[in-house]
């Protein structure tokens, strides 16, 4: 994993997240199949293997640049901005 400069911006401590699972999704009628934590204000969004990608789209909304995964016994991070894992 890389550093990028968006992971020294982050909020410290990390946000709460908002909702435990993706509220799009809900009101779409549709299943995540992961889940998406946004680092910068704690937005619950579905990975991009998910029918309407709402992770990506609220980084497209919003330029929240750095989202770690929501999903049980995983830690890893992702910034949209550089393409990297962080």
């Amino acid at each position: 994993m890389s550093e990028c400069p968006h992971v020294a911006e982050l909020p410290r401590p990390e946000p709460a997240p908002l909702n435990d699972t993706c509220p799009e999704c809900l009101k779409d009628g549709t299943h995540p199949v992961q889940l998406r934590l946004c680092l910068v204000c704690g937005h619950v969004g579905c990975c991009d293997s998910s029918p309407h990608q709402h992770a990506t789209g609220h980084f497209e909304e919003t330029g929240h640049a750095v989202m770690r995964t929501f999903e049980p016994g995983e830690s890893w991070r992702w910034c949209f901005v550089d393409g990297l894992l962080v």
